[in-house]
């Protein structure tokens, strides 16, 4: 058997890493402006703690997906599929409600669900993910829909857009279940068997359903945003009007839903139309009476969460190139052996400004100057004895063949400027 990566999984190869490390260090910065401090819960959790927050509503896809095992000592653990209900387990245990409220956490790593493998979507994939937690205000939300916004646009995209709905209050969500259940239940046997059990457990997820006939069944019944209740009406009403204040794009979507019983009034979701028909690039709502149900106390919580793959992709499709700091700045050629210590020193005190790279032998200047733009590098530096005799090492701008004689002492000035003046592209 050749060995292989296991399905559903992938090996993030050199090149993918710097454009992964520049869409975190952009999303980084919006969310820590914002107020928000990392947080990192362990990869996997008692069962129970997944158990608690999915409950036995929820979709039974999602159980099925998890990872669950049971450890030496017998006890059940799950890799975690998720972040939200992690951050908040850690959220009650380090008795963090006493910080002052809104408390803002964000969190980024590995997660695992056993899924069915399509494109930018994988059984070990990663996410971005934000809580805000104690607010019941439509501020928190319209904030936390504003920053999911700009982190994408941080990361370079521009062609996302905002789809925002409601699910309503638990009295809304229990009318809109009856509803569904009086509509489907003479049908029910048309249904998939997902939607059946769907139907039973949690009806308002049959609306998720990507089954053609369930959908046809769908068509011309209410949706839950058409039964919203007085009080959830106008939550709504005011997280538009932040939205409309701050400029965030968004429409407003009917069908957008949450399947598990502690979401309440608002639901968003982030879409990019270029990744293909499943083009949400994350989502994400209000779900006061999680905090509760995991044994902390009552506190209003709103989040969302989106795939670093999914963002990845659109970034592909958008054809955004990697910025400055994903390549060289400078490459390093020796011409000779002693320059070999020479740039080698070098290198290690520029370094700490700039990401540079050299040869490690002696090459001939046509030789190293090919190596220098394989490597991608905005600039080479070439240095032999003639050089040395000068006090200087020459510069060439790889793009333009632009050449200057620098004095090694003043190469991080050169770079400072000629880069600042945008010549490293």
């Amino acid at each position: 058997m050749k060995l292989q990566a296991v399905k559903g999984t992938h090996d993030i190869l050199p090149d993918e890493q710097a454009r992964r490390r520049q869409v975190l260090d952009a999303v980084e910065r919006v969310l820590e402006r914002a107020g928000a401090r990392a947080i990192t819960p362990p990869m996997f959790e008692y069962s129970e703690v997944f158990d608690k927050s999915v409950g036995e509503s929820a979709d039974l896809v999602v159980q099925k997906e998890m990872y669950t095992f049971e450890d030496r000592g017998g006890r059940q653990l799950t890799l975690r599929p998720e972040f939200t209900a992690g951050v908040l387990r850690a959220f009650i245990e380090h008795g963090m409600h006493t910080l002052p409220s809104p408390v803002k956490l964000w969190s980024t790593g590995p997660l695992f669900r056993a899924e069915n493998v399509q494109r930018g979507r994988y059984r070990e994939f990663q996410q971005v993910n934000l809580e805000i937690v104690g607010l019941p205000h439509a501020l928190a939300d319209a904030e936390a829909i504003q920053l999911m916004y700009a982190a994408l646009t941080a990361c370079g995209l521009r062609n996302h857009h905002i789809r925002l709905g409601s699910v309503g209050d638990p009295e809304d969500r229990a009318s809109y279940n009856a509803y569904l259940r009086e509509q489907l239940g003479p049908r029910s046997g048309d249904l998939s068997e997902a939607s059946q059990e769907r139907l039973r457990l949690n009806p308002m997820r049959v609306l998720d359903s990507k089954s053609d006939g369930d959908q046809a069944l769908l068509a011309g019944l209410k949706r839950p945003f058409d039964m919203l209740g007085e009080a959830a009406r106008a939550h709504f009403d005011e997280v538009r009007r932040y939205l409309d204040a701050w400029q965030v794009p968004y429409e407003v979507d009917p069908a957008i839903v949450r399947g598990l019983d502690y979401y309440r009034r608002t639901a968003f979701e982030a879409h990019y139309q270029g990744i293909g028909a499943q083009s949400a690039l994350g989502g994400g709502g209000r779900y006061d009476g999680l905090i509760e149900r995991l044994g902390g106390p009552a506190l209003p919580g709103v989040g969302w969460a989106f795939g670093l793959e999914r963002v990845l992709d659109a970034l592909e499709q958008e054809g955004a190139a990697p910025g400055a700091d994903a390549r060289p700045a400078l490459f390093l050629v020796p011409l000779d052996d002693e320059a070999v210590a020479e740039i080698t020193t070098w290198a290690i005190e520029l370094r700490g400004r700039y990401r540079v790279e050299h040869a490690y032998q002696p090459r001939n200047p046509g030789k190293g100057l090919r190596e220098a733009d394989r490597s991608g590098a905005a600039f080479a530096a070439l240095r032999g004895s003639q050089e040395r005799d000068q006090g200087v090492v020459q510069v060439k701008h790889l793009a333009s063949g632009r050449q200057a004689a620098v004095a090694p002492s003043e190469l991080g000035a050169f770079l400072d400027r000629e880069l600042a003046e945008g010549l490293g592209a």
